[in-house]
């Protein structure tokens, strides 16, 4: 498994069911259409994608996320720059922990916030996720729980489910 794995999981998640070419995924992530490929046989052998790569195996995936993927790829912490906000510090986390000042970023030239920098799973999910809220909102679940501590692990598993139980019924 490589970082983008998830991220091309988690767009396919998003569309419920429809299916969504290689080139289309590629375009909407900023990636090429040869490593999406790799990437889905990727997921194929570690059975998070069907047979014919095409439905996320959404039960797998969530208990990936919920319980791996914090040691798989761990979230590192930089200095203050310009981005994106992720983890505590965007919907739909933020609305449930109290703020303590801090702000956690993506990097992102064009970004409004400034705060601790985040490594993204991958280095064009800032871009990915500009026009696509469903996108950003997993994604700051994910490093929610790549970072978090028990509280916000507890909200960002909660979060997951709603939406991973409304995947499961959409496919």
């Amino acid at each position: 498994m490589k970082p983008q794995d998830i991220v091309i999981l988690l767009k396919k998640t998003t569309f419920k069911g429809q299916n969504l070419s290689c080139r289309g995924l590629a375009e909407s992530l900023g990636m090429s259409a040869s490593s999406v490929s790799e990437s889905l046989e990727r997921c194929r052998n570690a059975k998070l994608l069907d047979r014919n790569k095409k439905r996320v195996n959404t039960l797998a995936l969530h208990e990936f996320l919920c319980h791996g993927i914090m040691y798989v790829f761990p979230a590192e912490i930089g200095r203050v720059i310009r981005g994106i906000p992720t983890y505590t510090s965007a919907s739909p986390i933020k609305e449930q922990i109290t703020d303590n000042g801090e702000c956690y970023v993506w990097r992102y030239v064009q970004g409004t916030a400034r705060g601790h920098q985040i490594t993204p799973l991958y280095t064009s999910v800032p871009e990915a996720v500009l026009n696509d809220n469903e996108l950003y909102q997993l994604l700051v679940i994910v490093d929610t729980l790549r970072m978090g501590g028990v509280r916000e692990k507890n909200i960002a598993i909660e979060e997951l489910t709603k939406r991973m139980n409304q995947y499961a019924e959409n496919k």
